[in-house]
This record gives structure tokens, C-alpha cells and sequence, in this order.
């Protein structure tokens, strides 16, 4: 439904200034790179508790949930154009970035549960395929809304600014979720003990193998553009179009298995574990930057699909959300890994062969295809 893809556009909206707004809230703030890096960690430190009760409290009430987290989010954003000012400028700079990104990150992960719940009592409700459509519109607003932060700050419109437009931008999209069919509040009967402690064994599974997707999809967000202007000699603007050629195959992918009729789940399993591990290793390894940036597309379009068909999936199988909230939260430890795992592999073997290593985690995914 449009209310969800609106909600999912503004959250990526916001993500996508804030990470173009990062060098001008270094330099204002005058943090050192291991301070910003201290202050950042807070995001997932905030994120996965707020993805735990967020999970309990909106199943049932998945619009309501929803609407809450959005609004929450967008005064978290409100608190970091606050403290990220020049007039905090009397707080410690940790003080300064870090409370109000634990905020951020503890109402983002809200965020992130709670539309995932809402599109999968959204698919049950109208029978329509949501997920890949309501996915596909993040890395959209991604790709949109960096370069369009990097103008806005070279028109000299100031971190605070850009930080309120995101904020009102996400309670604008809020709104549009009264259009959303009410439903009828509830949870269906729960399983039996032994159906409970089988959700969550599949939980663990599934979790731990779309986590190996996200830590993938974070370490292209991070270490691309160092790879492209270290190790393959690229400008500054190649380098800096490789997480937008990520991004942009990433739709694609989604966009087509839309497009496409329903295909069974160790289909796209079977592409991730091909397509995603045979990429990175090309954006790795390849001794060009375009070698580089057809690998990142490569594994962006393999990717895509995946997460969202298994959370389609798992909505379909469990209706009283308990699966797709513990897939959520689960799956988060992906990306507080990932920073963790390329660095520790940089340092050994260095960044190329550290990023085309991250290909033997699409194994997993293969190995899946065959016993889904």
C-alpha cells in the first residue's frame, strides 16, 4: 500500500541526509574520527532492545505501532538537529552525537519492526505481495536524498536544517497511514509451547542467514568508496557512485521479483548464494574500478530480493507476527558485525581480499536453497 512505501521512502530519507551530513557534523562538533566512530556504535546499541519491545508491543496493533515509532523517530531526529548545533557546542562532543543517536537508533528499530509487521498484516489482509515494493522504496530514498543533502549543504543550509526537513518529512508520511484499512486489533490464538519454541528455532536460522545478506549489503555502504579511490585508483566522483550503484541494483532486483509471478523462496536463496557471493568476490578481487562496480551491482541485484520475500514468507506462516519481529531483530546483528568483520579481515589481508572474503558467507545461503 502507498502509506507503508511512504513511511519506508522518509525513513530512507533520513538515513541518506544523515550519512551526507556526516563530515559537516564532524567538523562542526571538531570530533576525531575515533570519537565519531564511538558516537555512531550507539545507533545499534539503541536499536536492538527498541527492536525487542517494539516487537511485543505492536503485534496486534500494527498501525498504532507504526504511527508511534514513526512520530518517535521524527523527534529523535528533532533532539539530533538539537545537539549536533553550534549551539551545543558546550557539550562533550560524545555527549553531543551520541544521546541523541541512541535515540535515533532505538526509534529507528522501532521503526523497522513495526513496518515490517504492518506489511506483513497488510499482505495477509489484502492478499497483495507488499514486501518488495514497500523494501525497494528505502534504497530509493537513499540514493535521492544523499546527493540531494550534499547540495542542500552547498547552498549552506546547515546540519539542523536538513535534520528538521527529515523529521517533518517522516511525520508527513505518518499521516498518510490513517488511510491504512483499520483491521481489527488482536492476535490470533497462540501456538502451543512446542509451536512457540519451533518459531523461534526457525527465527534463529533464518535470522542468522539473512544476517549474513546484511552484513554484506553494510560492508558495500562502508568500505566501497575507500576500495574504489585506495585500490583501484578511481576519482572521487567513481568512487563515491559505488554504494548508488549498490542501491540502484538492489531495487532493480526488487522491483523485478514484483514484476515477476511469486517465485518460491530457495529460488531467491539459490540467486543470494550464487549471485551475491560470486559478486562481492568480482568487487573484491576485480582489477578495475569498473570490474569493482559491476561486482557491487552484481551482488546488489542477487541481494535484493531475498529479505524481503523470506519476511513475506514468514507473515504468511505465522500470523501472529512473532516470527517476522524475531526475523527483524535478529537479522539486525548483521550490521553490528559487519563493521567489526571487515575491519578485523582488513587488518589480516587487507581491504580487496577482506571484502571478496565476505563471499564465503553467501554459502550458507546456497546450502539453504537446497533444504528449503
Amino acid at each position: 500500500m502507498k502509506a507503508l512505501v511512504l513511511v519506508c521512502a522518509a525513513w530512507g530519507v533520513s538515513w541518506g541526509s544523515w550519512s551526507a551530513l556526516l563530515p559537516a557534523v564532524k567538523e562542526q562538533l571538531a570530533v576525531s574520527p575515533a570519537d565519531l566512530g564511538l558516537a555512531l556504535s550507539a545507533v545499534p546499541v539503541g536499536a536492538i532492545p527498541a527492536m525487542v519491545l517494539a516487537g511485543r508491543l505492536a503485534r496486534g496493533r500494527e498501525r498504532a505501532g507504526l504511527a508511534i515509532s514513526c512520530v518517535s523517530f521524527a523527534l529523535s531526529l528533532a533532539v539530533l538537529a538539537l545537539l549536533t548545533s553550534s549551539e551545543a557546542g558546550r557539550l562533550a562532543p560524545l555527549l553531543a552525537l551520541g544521546l541523541p543517536l541512541l535515540l535515533v537508533g532505538a526509534t529507528s528499530g522501532a521503526i523497522d519492526v513495526a513496518l515490517n509487521l504492518a506489511t506483513g498484516r497488510a499482505e495477509r489482509e489484502t492478499g497483495r505481495r507488499l514486501f518488495q515494493p514497500v523494501h525497494a522504496a528505502f534504497p530509493v530514498a537513499v540514493i535521492v536524498a544523499a546527493p540531494a543533502t550534499g547540495l542542500a549543504r552547498e547552498l549552506g543550509l546547515s546540519p539542523r536544517t536538513v535534520l528538521v526537513a527529515a523529521a517533518v518529512a517522516v511525520l508527513a508520511a505518518s499521516t498518510s497511514l490513517v488511510t491504512l484499512p483499520a483491521g481489527k486489533d488482536g492476535l490470533p490464538p497462540a501456538d502451543d509451547q512446542a509451536g512457540g519454541r519451533r518459531r523461534w528455532t526457525a527465527a534463529l536460522v533464518i535470522g542468522g542467514l539473512i544476517a549474513c545478506v546484511l552484513i554484506i549489503e553494510n560492508a558495500v555502504e562502508q568500505w566501497s568508496v575507500l576500495l574504489l579511490e585506495e585500490h583501484r585508483d578511481a576519482s572521487a566522483l567513481v568512487a563515491s557512485a559505488a554504494p548508488a550503484v549498490y542501491m540502484g541494483a538492489l531495487t532493480a532486483g526488487r522491483i523485478i521479483a514484483q514484476a515477476l509471478p511469486r517465485l518460491p523462496t530457495r529460488f531467491h536463496y539459490l540467486a543470494a548464494g550464487a549471485g551475491g557471493g560470486a559478486g562481492i568476490a568480482l568487487a573484491g578481487l576485480g582489477g578495475s574500478a569498473v570490474a569493482s562496480l559491476a561486482g557491487f551491482a552484481l551482488t546488489g541485484l542477487a541481494l535484493g530480493p531475498l529479505v524481503p520475500a523470506v519476511l513475506s514468507q514468514a507473515a504468511a506462516e505465522d500470523p501472529t507476527g512473532t516470527l517476522v519481529s524475531a526475523l527483524s531483530t535478529i537479522s539486525y546483528a548483521g550490521f553490528v558485525v559487519s563493521p567489526l568483520l571487515v575491519a578485523a579481515l582488513t587488518s589480516w589481508i587487507g581491504l580487496p581480499a577482506a571484502l571478496a572474503a565476505l563471499g564465503l558467507l553467501a554459502l550458507p545461503l546456497l546450502a539453504q536453497s537446497f533444504r528449503t
